[in-house]
Formats: structure tokens, sequence, C-alpha cells
């Protein structure tokens, strides 16, 4: 029997933390990311991606309101920028820049 998913979200934030894939690109480009973004009942968190270039990015993100966080980013090229999501707890999206490019992701399961 499957568990819905506010259950297995519950479940994960109970066990102190929740870490989801997340995907994303550099608007205008085809540069596409892939990686992790790892929440804590602390309301921060961290964020792994690695682009089709080989560029890997960092980022730490807090939550500003239930729903709501910012972070930065900080890129093995030098790039960084920072970047704000929307959250529905298991699922996602937001926006940021890298120097100054539109970057735009979706997260969740």
């Amino acid at each position: 029997m499957s568990r819905p998913l506010p259950a297995l979200a519950a479940s994960l934030l109970l066990a102190g933390c929740l870490t989801l894939p997340v995907r994303g690109n550099v608007e205008g480009t085809d540069e596409v990311f892939s990686g992790t973004a790892t929440g804590r009942m602390s309301g921060a968190g961290s964020l792994q991606i690695r682009s089709s270039t080989g560029t890997t990015c960092t980022g730490r993100f807090a939550y500003i309101w239930d729903n709501y966080g910012r972070g930065n980013f900080t890129c093995s090229d030098g790039r960084s920028g920072p970047f704000d999501f929307y959250s529905t707890g298991v699922s996602g999206h937001g926006r940021g820049y890298l120097n100054g490019k539109r970057f735009t992701f979706d997260f969740g399961i």
C-alpha cells in the first residue's frame, strides 16, 4: 500500500530533515542543473546542484515565512547570486540570479 505524499513528508520531517530533487536552468542558455535540496526542522537548509557543463553550486537557505524562503548560491566557476522559493512542503519552485542571469528551478517529489 502506498503512503500519501503528505504522510511521507510528515514522516521525513519528524526524522529531522527532508531532501528533495532539484532541477533548474539559466534562462537563455542550454545550461541545465540538477541536484538536491535538504530542509531541516530549524527552517534552514542547503542546496547542492551540478550543471550540464560540470559546474557545481552550493547554497544555503532559510525560510522567511511558512512557505517562502531565501538563500544564496556559490558556484565552482565563480558565479554566485541570491535566490528565493515557494514550497508546498514536498514540492515547489524558485528563481534567482547567477551573476545577473536569471536562474529558475523546481524541486520536489
